[in-house]
């Protein structure tokens, strides 16, 4: 950040007093602008044992397959958010669950949460976000075609989960390899 969001002066770096990590600084309004992650939300939508993925129309990872989610807007709980990116990616309504899954994404500045869903009618499409929505087994996952690091990990454990009908919350740090 170059400039002050409050009064528009020229921003420093410094450790302000009182805290322990570099932040950007105003020096004329004393206002410390933060930067923290970002929370990505979204679904597992599934029917029947099946997961209901999105085929990306947009970039990062064009044409490739993931789960539906997006990033947190201000003013939505978690839960609303992913409910509002499943819709927005595969134009069809789900019943949430529980918090299925969280993924630390640090090296991005990222938290992605995702809940389980039920896929309630079979009225789901493409969207402006998504080139094709399908319903995969687990033996048909196009699992060389995933656009996400955290997309194999979710899937992996939901089918391993599917098979003793428990499902819980797990957490996973992706960090890029050195």
């Amino acid at each position: 950040m170059k400039y002050c969001s409050v009064c528009g002066s020229v921003t420093v770096k410094k450790i302000p007093e009182g805290d322990n990590r570099e932040r950007d600084c105003c020096e004329n309004c004393g206002a410390i602008h933060y930067s923290n992650p970002k929370i990505i939300c979204g679904t597992l939508p599934v029917k029947d044992g099946s997961v209901l993925l999105c085929k990306r129309a947009i970039e990062p990872r064009y044409g490739k397959w993931t789960l539906p989610g997006g990033f947190l807007e201000n003013g939505e709980t978690v839960s609303q958010g992913a409910f509002r990116e499943t819709l927005e990616e595969t134009d069809t309504e789900v019943k949430m669950g529980d918090l299925y899954s969280i993924f630390n994404v640090p090296q991005i500045n990222q938290v992605y949460m995702l809940y389980m869903a039920e896929v309630l009618h079979e009225d789901y499409s493409s969207t402006s976000e998504s080139l094709e929505v399908k319903f995969f087994n687990e033996e048909e996952i196009p699992w060389e075609e995933l656009a996400f690091p955290f997309v194999p990990i979710v899937l992996k454990n939901y089918f391993s989960d599917l098979k003793t009908g428990s499902y819980p919350l797990t957490t996973h740090t992706i960090e890029r390899r050195k």
